[in-house]
């Protein structure tokens, strides 16, 4: 435990204040948007937010968040690393204080429907996920996780021959299922899903974010002009790789090219304009990283 308070208070205070901003919003989300329309989120929190409903009073979603998160983070401490651990139950612990607050606490009545939503179920259920997603991504982009299951995933799901993805989607639908046999409803596990997709894809636009770029592979008998014309125009570097064709046997060369997506139309008008037989593939790049030797 002392290397993992060790590990926190080395962390720098921006990510502390993002790993808290982190727990709050997603705590906002929950418990404003979801939790009094009874919807479920994904992953631990949804766990526990379906036992909350479930057992007496007195175990509330607070509690459950701090005794199903906190053990998985640690079982992954040795694959995970120290500060991603301590961030990551820094994380859950605001999460949970601040659920805690605004259900017990603060003058706000979450206990029939939504202070700001009603009981509008589609309003509740993509406006929790989008704000709870923003809560997760801030906590991923900052060092930490919100929820145990993902840590799981990184374990376990390489042994079931399963994607870290694969692992939680079929979590998730489990979960989902049993929602809905446990309240003897497919209605609010349906939203539910609703809730779960607008939290993802609110993730990857928070971690990646809007200048997701394309990685081009350009196959041409014109190398030379094309990379001349590319390098002018975007003012940026081109990789010339020796390829040769399995079926023919004719010496190529193909260049990798990276541009983001406001730049995929003017490169394709490049290369069609040098080479009009030219192969281009395309693959999204969520990162882009400069390695020093310093």
């Amino acid at each position: 435990m002392k290397k993992l308070l060790s590990a926190l208070t080395n962390t720098d205070p921006l990510s502390i204040l993002m790993l808290t901003l982190a727990g709050i919003v997603n705590a906002f989300g929950i418990t404003i948007f979801l939790m009094p329309v009874k919807l479920y989120d994904s992953g631990v929190s949804g766990t526990s937010m379906l036992l909350s409903q479930l057992t007496p009073s007195g175990l509330s979603l607070s509690v459950f968040l701090i005794v199903l998160n906190v053990p998985l983070f640690l079982y992954g401490l040795k694959k995970q690393g120290k500060r991603f651990t301590a961030s990551s139950i820094y994380t859950v612990a605001v999460y949970s204080v601040t659920a805690w607050l605004i259900t017990d606490v603060l003058p706000v009545d979450v206990s029939i429907a939504s202070p700001l939503a009603g009981t509008d179920l589609l309003l509740c259920a993509l406006f929790g996920g989008v704000i709870s997603g923003v809560g997760s991504g801030f906590a991923l982009r900052f060092g930490g996780a919100m929820d145990g299951v993902e840590v799981m995933a990184v374990i376990f799901a390489k042994r079931l021959g399963l994607s870290v993805g694969s692992f939680v989607m079929i979590y998730n639908v489990l979960l989902y299922i049993v929602c809905g046999i446990s309240i003897n409803s497919w209605i609010l596990p349906l939203y539910s899903i609703v809730t779960y997709y607008a939290a993802l894809r609110t993730v990857d636009f928070i971690v990646e974010g809007l200048q997701r770029s394309k990685a081009a592979i350009i196959i041409t008998s014109k190398p030379d002009e094309i990379c001349s014309e590319l390098m002018e125009e975007f003012g940026c570097g081109v990789t010339l790789i020796d390829a040769k064709g399995g079926f023919s046997g004719t010496e190529r060369k193909f260049l990798y090219f990276v541009v983001n997506r406001f730049q995929v139309m003017k490169m394709k008008d490049i290369v069609q304009r040098n080479d009009p037989l030219a192969y281009i593939t395309l693959t999204e790049v969520a990162d882009i990283f400069s390695v020093s030797n310093k």
